[in-house]
């Protein structure tokens, strides 16, 4: 039986795109997906609508300034 490495599961923002899906962001701030859905409809963390099955998307920008960090440009 093998132990797995929770570090080799770490999140990176900087090698991210810069559109995440609902699993990325939600890997991110370590909550579950369906919080992420539900802060979309409050209008807590706003999507993009991709395709037609209006698939979401966040930008990474928004995802940074939720967390605090600064955007190096």
């Amino acid at each position: 039986m093998s132990i797995s490495n929770k570090s080799a599961n770490k999140v990176s923002l900087s090698d991210l795109p810069d559109l995440l899906t609902i699993r990325e962001v939600a890997d991110i701030l370590r909550v579950s997906p369906l919080t992420i859905k539900r802060w979309g409809k409050r209008g807590k963390l706003p999507a993009i609508r991709i395709n037609s099955r209006g698939d979401r998307r966040y930008k990474k920008e928004v995802i940074q300034r939720l967390l605090g960090v600064e955007i190096e440009e």
